[in-house]
């Protein structure tokens, strides 16, 4: 069933041209009335293919009971839709009848204008008689002729013939000349004419793309270098050239571009170091294009895989490089997991030129062919990989495991070679980076090695970097520090509060609140706490971590905003005990107990219900009460816009709640809005339980707001810094944020335009400034490195090293897999109140990631609640509820609906896993080495019918 959804999809926009919405319809018994009706209102109003679309939605994701695919098909063969019978039937054509009966579309398109001019009763007549018209066809045309006249008579026709099997255009050949219409006959044969004005003889077929000229006059000299050939060549040579569409846009490299490009050009193995803005991913598409061109010039087939590292890029790059610029010569498509063709990647990759994808589809379907599977690709398949942001293929990331395995091919072919067999093809491999970093290097010497290795991984001949001097000028920098409250009022109820849990708990912090190393030492209580099964602390560790990150909240962001967390937070955990629709309570423990107590009792006598917005407007006009951070970021901001003529900037800060609340800070404040900045937040798409995710779509539609100037200002985490193609700005702000020396470069990268400024802001002894001279001493560590290892020395050296590593990667992972082999070894409870949950052999695995227990003992420990921020459509599963221990509330995981089935999907996060008598806690499932089984659809739908027949019997009897 899962195959005919999907081979509808794959030829989707084939059979939307191809079927007669109306008579189709009126066949598919299977298909609702209700949508019946809305596909006609689609069919009145938005014409035929719209419809089509339509009804194909209708038929995939409407009910499909047994035998629905057969009757679809016979639906389309019977309403006289053969040709689309045979796509949905999986027989298309080859490609050349697919290309010849398209070219014969277009003719017929571009000479429609005389052909409506033909006596359509007499060829509807014979084309009905040929079988080429059914009667309702006939009935229709014939209607249509009567009621609006010829020409609306014979436009449908033509609509109608050309949506036959390939061979009509012959037949309908021989109705014209059966009906005498020679003249037709000879302009659709490319025969010339008479010219009416007497100069000689012309082609009409030439007059029609005279008319296609004008039409689409931006794409000119294309379609005139196809008139030019029209009046020498037949119309089927003509279209072909038509059929490749226009060239597109030139790709113009500058000199400093051309100059890093050109290794490349010559097949080399490189990387293109080059600053944010300054046009890696331009000459990237130079190079595709010329791998490409070559070749085809040599008889060669080229295959480009681009590797990108998140989601959001491979709309990017498709929309405003690779796609632009190639799409008219190339077929380019982009797949990611947010698209559904991942399912049939192997047939992207087999149909396309160019592919733009995330790295893990292409891991994912390499591992595929390794297993043996039909569905797999190879990496002989590939002859240009592009990798963007390269300077992750490390560490063993997906980027690393990709290359190891180009790697060790490269390797085996050397031993192929000497034993004098053909050696398998490997891909030429290009690199992108604006910044290889020093991976934490604290000597030069380890700042080279770094680099190295990054070269070795990626088996390049040369790191090619450029000065660009005038062409590029960094932003003026400045840091500005802003001094510590002198008193903190409310920091310090919230530090009473900590301090009462960690004498409840007997916990003695080496560290203050508020602090990272606080945070740091708090997740390690917590963890071990489990591990131990000591409930006490666990619980007061995890509440104590939401207090440290309200402190830092206060100190970053208003104390508004700090306080309406606890509160949401509070909130949350009192909702975990108490639910008013569970059949049964929920266990309070005497901890529990003491700490809503405590909470309730702090915050309604000191801050929330004795005062809370009368307490707010006092602090707010003690300016000795306020974050000072805060004043100074208002400043710096102010400053900026209104000191320039067209402001646009960045704000990065650390937590996506820091960003929404700066965001909700800003628009509150009538200074900004009366400055002229309008702001909005950009924050990552990984699920998290504390604050609702950006979808790719909601990332895609801010970006482009701000590229239009609709918002000049945007608050971001740090996924604005790397990769996303963000409009040049002359304002970027680092708010109390400092990582890396990769992420100041991306970040500062930010500030192309002319005369732009990079501010960090810090509070004083924050430890931010210092961590930025240490950023700007490693990027000059950095700069020394990448020119000194020009020559690459060592490389085999490192190469070899990253393999054997990989061995020893793999082989540890085999043998700790073979100690823990059978999942029935560990047994799973619940994080927060030890309850024993499941054994591992209740567990199995929907698409190697979704981790599932289905047995009906374990539906009898949890309760499902809903949970609007993980709700998400993805291909055939839908995510929309959580599901929480009965006993205590914690959440274990969510409710996923697979194929119609009712899937309990476990986070191993919120367990405690048990093996060999010893706790352990995980945050990814594939940190434990079990080999859960796959989980067996038909054998759980099976259960569930029989299930659903029982619970009938009972309600009959």
């Amino acid at each position: 069933m899962e195959e005919d959804v999907h081979r509808i999809e794959l030829f989707r926009n084939r059979l939307r041209t191809l079927i007669v919405v109306e008579p189709v319809l009126d066949l598919l018994d299977f298909v609702p009335d209700e949508d019946k009706q809305r596909i006609r209102a689609t069919l009145t109003q938005k014409g035929d293919i719209c419809a089509a679309d339509a009804l194909l939605d209708a038929v995939i994701r409407g009910p499909r009971p047994p035998g629905w695919f057969v009757g679809f098909v016979a639906a389309l063969e019977t309403a006289g839709c053969g040709h689309a019978a045979k796509y949905a039937a999986n027989e298309p054509p080859s490609a050349a009848l697919e290309a010849e009966n398209d070219n014969c579309v277009r003719l017929i398109n571009l000479l429609q204008l005389s052909l409506v001019q033909m006596k359509t009763r007499d060829v509807c007549h014979r084309c009905h008689d040929r079988g080429r018209l059914t009667d309702e066809d006939r009935q229709n045309i014939l209607a249509e002729l009567d009621n609006r006249g010829p020409i609306s008579g014979a436009r449908l026709l033509l609509r109608r013939i050309m949506r036959n099997e390939i061979g009509w255009f012959s037949d309908f050949l021989d109705i014209l000349r059966e009906t005498e219409h020679m003249g037709l006959v000879r302009e659709l044969q490319g025969e010339p004419l008479a010219d009416p004005g007497g100069k000689g003889l012309i082609p009409c077929f030439a007059l029609a793309l005279c008319t296609l000229c004008i039409q689409h006059f931006a794409h000119f000299s294309h379609y005139s270098r196809a008139f030019d050939k029209s009046l020498h060549v037949s119309p089927s040579d003509t279209l072909k050239e038509c059929s490749k569409g226009p060239e597109g846009p030139d790709i113009v490299l500058h000199d400093y571009q051309m100059e890093v490009a050109r290794p490349a050009l010559d097949g080399n193995n490189i990387i293109v170091c080059l600053p944010t803005g300054s046009g890696k991913t331009r000459v990237a598409v130079y190079i595709t294009k010329q791998h490409l061109d070559g070749r085809s010039s040599r008889g060669q087939p080229g295959k480009v895989v681009v590797l990108v590292n998140k989601v959001p890029l491979v709309d990017q790059h498709y929309s405003t490089e690779f796609g632009r610029f190639l799409k008219h010569r190339y077929k380019v498509e982009r797949v990611s997991g947010n698209s559904q063709l991942k399912i049939s990647f192997p047939e992207v990759i087999r149909k396309n030129d160019i592919i733009i994808c995330t790295a893990q589809i292409l891991e994912n379907s390499f591992s595929s062919a390794r297993g043996g599977h039909e569905d797999g690709i190879r990496l002989s398949d590939i002859t240009l990989m592009v990798i963007d942001e390269c300077h992750h293929t490390q560490k063993g990331g997906v980027y690393n495991n990709i290359m190891i395995r180009y790697l060790k091919q490269k390797h085996r072919n050397v031993q192929l070679q000497k034993e004098q067999k053909k050696p398998v093809n490997i891909p030429q491999i290009l690199g992108l980076t604006a910044s290889p970093g020093v991976g934490g290097a604290r000597t030069q010497q380890k700042a080279e090695e770094h680099i190295l290795r990054i070269c070795a991984n990626l088996d390049a001949v040369a790191i090619e970097t450029k000065e660009l001097g005038k062409e590029a000028k960094d932003p003026f920098k400045r840091i500005q520090s802003a001094a510590e409250r002198k008193e903190d009022p409310f920091g310090d109820v919230i530090k009473g509060i900590m301090e009462e849990i960690h004498n409840h708990a007997d916990l003695k912090p080496l560290c203050d609140p508020g602090t990272q190393n606080y945070e740091q030492w708090v997740v390690q209580k917590e963890q071990n706490a489990a591990k131990e099964e000591n409930q006490k602390v666990r619980v007061c560790a995890e509440h104590l971590r939401q207090y440290n990150e309200a402190l830092h909240q206060s100190n970053t962001i208003r104390m508004s905003d700090a306080f309406s967390f606890l509160n949401k937070f509070h909130a949350e955990e009192l909702k975990k005990k108490y639910d008013p629709e569970a059949e049964e309570s929920i266990q309070i423990t005497d901890t529990e107990r003491f700490l809503f107590l405590l909470e309730c009792q702090a915050l309604i006598s000191r801050w929330l219900f004795a005062g809370k917005k009368e307490k707010l407007q006092d602090l707010a006009k003690h300016p000795e009460y306020e974050n000072n951070s805060l004043t100074l970021l208002r400043e710096t901001i102010l400053k900026e816009f209104m000191g320039r003529e067209e402001a646009r900037g960045i704000i990065f800060t650390k937590t996506r709640l820091s960003a929404i609340a700066l965001n909700q800070w800003i628009s509150e404040n009538k200074k900004f809005e009366a400055c002229g900045v309008r702001a909005s937040h950009l924050i990552g798409g990984g699920d998290q339980s504390v604050v609702k995710p950006m979808t790719s779509a909601e990332q895609k539609d801010i970006l482009n707001k701000f590229r239009l100037g609709d918002i000049n200002l945007l608050i971001a985490t740090t996924v604005a810094e790397e990769g996303l193609d963000i409009k040049e700005c002359n304002v970027v702000i680092r708010y109390g944020l400092v990582t890396n020396e990769i992420a100041m470069i991306q970040a500062r990268g930010r500030g192309r335009a002319e005369d732009s400024s990079y501010t960090l802001v810090e509070m004083e002894g924050s430890g931010v400034a210092e961590r930025e001279s240490v950023n700007e001493y490693r990027e000059k560590m950095m700069s020394r490195a990448i020119q000194r290892v020009q020559k690459l020395p060592r490389v085999k050296e490192f190469q070899m090293q990253a393999i054997m590593e990989d061995r020893v990667r793999t082989k540890k992972k085999q043998q700790k897999s073979m100690k823990t082999e059978h999942p029935s070894k560990v047994r799973f409870s619940c994080r927060q109140c030890c309850a024993a949950v499941c054994s591992g052999q209740d567990i199995a695995i929907i698409e190697n990631m979704h981790h599932v227990n289905v047995t009906p003992q374990f539906r009898e420990l949890f309760l499902v609640r809903e949970n609007t921020s993980l709700q998400e459509r993805l291909l055939d599963y839908e995510v929309n509820g959580v599901i929480a221990c009965k006993k205590c509330g914690q959440r274990w995981g969510s409710m996923m609906l697979y194929g119609g089935i009712e899937c309990p999907c476990l986070h191993i996060k919120n367990f405690v896993v048990t093996y060999n008598k010893k706790n352990k806690v995980f945050s990814k499932w594939n940190e434990l080495a079990i080999r859960f089984p796959a989980f067996d659809y038909v054998e759980h739908a099976q259960l569930v019918g029989q299930e659903d027949e029982d619970e009938e019997e009972e309600e009959t009897e």
